[in-house]
């Protein structure tokens, strides 16, 4: 792909582990490394809070911690940074560390719409030279114990890889009675505004 929809140069590095971010620019045609970035990210959520900051401005700065964690290492490259914050009536949701805390998270999201503050940050040379935030919103069913239940068998562990115990890419589309938003945002990395910008920093060629 690379130097033919694909510049050889700057290398491209996500700063993530994240499955689905990765597979979002695979499924792009994009090459590039993927760095754990490191970041406590469970502590710079409480000092946001601690600090007053809202959910936007925490997701834009965890997403940049991230990139410019990764840009020490890599001064060459373009890092991508990316985070996302789940926000319900004011209370912020993490992943579930497991099946009984995401019972009592869908729960609290059954019957109600949350939000997905979805940052990215790209980083070059340590230097920020983009950033964008995106805000979808999804509605979810009222939702009975039962069906928790059996939607939390059927899911198995994978709703403890997610924020908001669910993945709209699978099963959990059925939680939802109304979405909207971009789709790559959703799922944690908002691509065309992303795809975007590379076209505009001569990364992608098309």
């Amino acid at each position: 792909m690379s130097g033919v929809l694909q510049a050889a140069n700057p290398p491209l590095v996500l700063a993530s582990t994240s499955a689905t971010r990765a597979g979002l620019l695979r499924a792009a045609g994009l090459a590039f490394e993927t760095v754990a970035p490191g970041v406590d990210e469970a502590g710079v959520k409480e000092s946001a809070k601690a600090d007053g900051l809202s959910a936007e401005d925490c997701a834009l700065l965890l997403a940049e911690l991230k990139a410019r964690r990764v840009s020490e290492a890599w001064p060459e490259a373009l890092v991508i940074g990316a985070d996302q914050i789940l926000v319900c009536e004011g209370t912020w949701f993490d992943k579930p560390p497991d099946r009984a805390a995401a019972a009592r998270q869908l729960a609290a999201l059954a019957g109600r719409t949350h939000a997905l503050v979805t940052a990215v940050v790209c980083l070059r040379g340590g230097v920020r030279v983009w950033h964008h935030l995106a805000v979808p919103r999804l509605t979810m069913r009222a939702l009975s114990a039962a069906t928790i239940d059996a939607y939390l068998a059927a899911a198995g562990e994978a709703v403890t890889r997610n924020v908001g115990a669910y993945a709209v890419e699978g099963l959990g589309i059925r939680l939802f009675s109304a979405i909207s938003g971009d789709h790559g945002a959703i799922l944690g990395l908002p691509l065309l505004p992303l795809l975007g910008f590379l076209r505009q920093h001569g990364v992608l060629t098309d």
